[in-house]
């Protein structure tokens, strides 16, 4: 027992970070299963995490209403920006939606000085936000998603997003509305982007605006790539490497940064798919039924 109590005090932060990042992990993981390259999920985790803490201040209202009265704004606003820019392919969506992280990001600077209030601390960012988030919280957050996860190729829409990321004039000519398929792609990554902010900023203590920049989002995306997604695991995997390998790394010093690029690096060179294949799995069952 001393040896868990110990383990907690040291890495508890840790452990926690790494299933906010899987949380995210699992946020982009819902665009690029059905085919969309999008990088808005640092603005929708920033909303998230604004819009929670502020209602925690000063609404007091339970936390687990703020959470997801964050993330359901998260969503709204991934509505309003995808019923234009899904319009979009490839890397015209990438930059669209990184556009629009940078407007969150400029809005929350200045959003106290557009309205005169003292809601969100400008550029210093907002502060006094209680402690709430519990790995229990964290870890039931992220069962409820996993299971969700794997019911999704067996659902209809699961099919059709997976027929739209193959090729979506194809899924069209099958009588599937693509349209609509990835707006609820989007929107449901906003919703989880958004909890993951929550969580965040009641873990910190603190939500300021330089925390949901460019970096923030080629991380997200950086985790899926890592781990892979052509398997919902992949993703999570990818978001605990790349959480805890930094920590490993500390002994580095300021080489750490650099060590970790590499290891990134030659991890996408030589496993292109991830470091989650199903076909790993696959030729293992073979193997077995040989």
């Amino acid at each position: 027992m001393d040896v868990l109590s110990q383990f907690w005090a040291t890495y508890g932060s840790v452990v926690q970070f790494a299933l906010i990042n899987m949380l995210l992990a699992i946020s982009i993981y819902f665009t690029l299963y059905t085919g969309l390259l999008s990088l808005a999920n640092a603005g929708f985790m920033a909303i998230g995490a604004y819009v929670s803490a502020v209602l925690t201040i000063h609404a007091g209202t339970p936390f687990i209403v703020n959470l997801l009265g964050g993330a359901c704004v998260a969503m709204f606003i991934g509505l309003l920006l995808g019923l234009p820019v899904l319009r979009l392919r490839d890397v015209y969506l990438a930059i669209a939606t990184l556009g629009f992280g940078e407007i969150v990001r400029i809005i929350a600077i200045n959003f106290d000085n557009f309205t005169g209030a003292t809601l969100l601390g400008g550029a210093e960012g907002l502060d006094r936000v209680p402690k709430l988030t519990t790995p229990e919280g964290l870890i039931v957050t992220l069962l409820i998603l996993i299971v969700l996860l794997i019911q999704l190729p067996r659902s209809r829409a699961g099919r059709a997003m997976a027929a739209i990321r193959r090729d979506e004039n194809v899924a069209a000519t099958m009588g599937i509305n693509v349209f609509r398929y990835k707006v609820l792609a989007f929107v449901l990554g906003a919703f989880v982007a958004g909890l993951a902010g929550g969580f965040s900023a009641h873990l910190t203590r603190f939500v300021g605006p330089n925390a949901f920049g460019f970096d923030t989002a080629v991380n997200i995306l950086a985790y899926a790539v890592l781990g892979g997604t052509q398997f919902w695991a992949g993703p999570l995997v990818g978001a605990a490497l790349l959480t805890i390998l930094p920590e490993a790394l500390r002994f580095l010093n300021e080489y750490r940064g650099i060590v970790n690029g590499i290891i990134l690096m030659v991890a996408i060179v030589y496993l292109p798919h991830g470091l989650v294949n199903p076909q790993w799995f696959q030729r293992f069952r073979r193997t077995e039924a040989a």
